[in-house]
C-alpha cells in the first residue's frame, strides 16, 4: 500500500497547511498513481481535506474528491479514505459544541457522494486519523487547534464523540462501510528496571495508546456509544521514533546490532495488539527520513514476513508518504522520506529514490513467495 500526505490542519504558528497541494499530488495525481502501479501498489490512503470540502457549515465542495474517485476508478486503484487527517474548518475546533454534529454530517454526506458515483464494491474509511497524536498535539503542547495545554483528554474525548457519531451516520446510509482505525503503535519503557514504581509508570503511559480503541469498542466511556463491531480493521502507524524511555523521552535506537535490550521488534508489538483485540490489522503508515529509508523498508519487510509466517491477519503495509513532503511548521524543510523525492519545489517533479524502489520490489518478491507457499 502507499499513502499520500493530506494533512490540512493549522500548524503551530496558526497557519493553514495543505500538503496534498504543497506536495504536488493535486497536479500529478494521475502520474502518481501510474508510478504506484509500476510497483504493483494498487491500494492507497487519501484524505478528503475537511477544511477544503466544507468552507461553510453544511455546504460541501466535492469537486476534488470526485476527481480522486474518477481517476482511481479508471486506474483500478483502491482508496482507503481519511475523512479528517488532522484538519478542521476555520470555524471549528474539537472543543466546539457543534463539532460532533458537523463531523457526522460530513461523514454521511461523503458516503452519499461516494455511493452516487460508485454504487458497489468495498468502501473503507478512517473517520479521524491518529486521535491519540492530534489530541496530544492540540490539547497538550499547543501544536495545532485548539492550542491547549493540559487538555489532551478533553480533546481526545471530543474527537471520539465525533468519531463514533460519524460511524453511526455513515452506517445509517451504507451498512457495508468498513472502518479502519489508524493510531500510532508505540512502546514506552523505563530506564530504571530495578524500581517497580518506574516500571508501572512507564506501563501506564504505554497502555494509554489503546484508549481510542477501547472507547471505539465501548470498553471505556460507554456513554459515547462505542460498539465492538466499530473496532473493525486496526491500522497501526509505526515509525523509527515510536519507542522511547519514559523518564528521559530518549528514543530507542532501531538499527543497532545487537539491538537495544528494551527495543521491541514490530512483529512483537503487532502480536500484542492482536492478542488484545483479535482483529485483522494493517501497518497503515511507515517510513524513515533521509539516507536510512531503504534500510527501514528492508527492516519492515523482515517484520511483515515474520508476522505472516506466524499466521497473523496482516492485511497490508502502507509506505507513507510515497511522495516527499515538507515539514508542517517549516515548509522549506523537505523530509525526503518518500519513495519519490522532490528537489525542485517549483515544478515539484518526482525523482525516484533508486534504493527505496529496489527494496520495495524485493518486498513484493518476498511477499509473493510466502503467498505462493501458502
Amino acid at each position: 500500500m502507499g499513502g499520500f500526505e493530506c494533512a490540512d490542519h493549522q500548524n503551530t504558528f496558526g497557519e493553514r497547511v495543505d500538503l496534498y497541494q504543497t506536495s504536488g499530488h493535486e497536479i500529478y495525481l494521475e502520474e502518481d498513481y501510474d508510478h504506484l502501479r509500476q510497483l504493483d501498489i494498487k491500494t492507497v490512503r487519501e484524505g478528503i481535506r475537511w477544511s477544503v470540502v466544507e468552507t461553510k457549515p453544511y455546504q460541501y465542495d466535492w469537486s476534488e474528491v470526485e476527481r480522486l474517485i474518477e481517476i482511481s476508478q479508471n486506474k483500478n486503484i483502491q482508496i482507503i479514505w481519511d475523512i479528517c487527517h488532522f484538519g478542521y474548518p476555520d470555524d471549528l475546533t474539537p472543543l466546539h459544541p457543534m463539532f460532533a454534529r458537523r463531523f457526522s454530517s460530513l461523514c454521511q454526506a461523503f458516503i452519499l457522494k461516494y455511493r452516487s458515483l460508485v454504487p458497489e464494491g468495498n468502501l473503507i474509511v478512517t473517520p479521524i486519523n491518529e486521535v491519540s497524536f492530534i489530541s496530544w498535539l492540540g490539547g497538550d503542547v499547543k501544536g495545532t487547534s485548539p492550542y491547549c495545554v493540559g487538555h489532551g483528554w478533553e480533546v481526545k474525548y471530543a474527537l471520539m464523540k465525533a468519531y463514533i457519531e460519524g460511524i453511526e451516520m455513515m452506517k445509517a446510509v451504507d451498512t457495508s462501510v468498513r472502518i479502519m482505525v489508524t493510531e500510532p503503535l508505540i512502546s514506552i519503557v523505563s530506564n530504571n528496571q530495578a524500581d517497580a514504581f518506574s516500571i508501572l509508570s512507564a506501563e501506564e503511559k504505554h497502555f494509554e495508546q489503546f484508549q481510542v480503541h477501547d472507547i471505539l469498542s465501548g470498553r471505556i466511556c460507554p456513554e459515547l456509544g462505542g460498539k465492538p463491531e466499530y473496532l473493525d480493521i486496526i491500522g497501526v502507524n509505526f515509525y523509527y521514533n515510536n519507542q522511547w524511555i519514559n523518564e528521559t523521552h530518549e528514543f530507542l535506537p532501531w538499527a543497532e546490532v545487537p539491538p537495544h535490550p528494551q527495543y521491541r521488534p514490530l512483529h512483537e508489538l503487532l502480536e500484542s495488539v492482536f492478542l488484545r483485540y483479535g482483529r485483522p490489522f494493517v501497518i497503515s503508515e511507515t517510513s524513515h527520513p533521509g539516507e536510512d529509508r531503504a534500510k527501514w523498508i528492508r527492516s519492515i519487510t523482515a517484520e511483515c514476513l515474520s508476522v505472516l509466517k506466524a499466521g497473523l491477519p496482516l492485511l497490508g503495509c502502507c509506505f507513507y508518504p510515497v511522495v516527499d513532503r515538507p515539514d508542517w511548521d517549516d515548509l522549506s524543510d523537505w523530509h525526503h522520506s518518500g519513495i519519490w523525492d522532490i528537489f525542485d519545489t517549483v515544478t515539484l517533479k518526482r525523482v525516484p529514490d533508486s534504493e527505496s524502489v529496489a527494496e520495495l520490489k524485493e518486498f513484493k518478491r518476498k511477499l509473493n513467495s510466502i503467498l505462493v507457499a501458502n
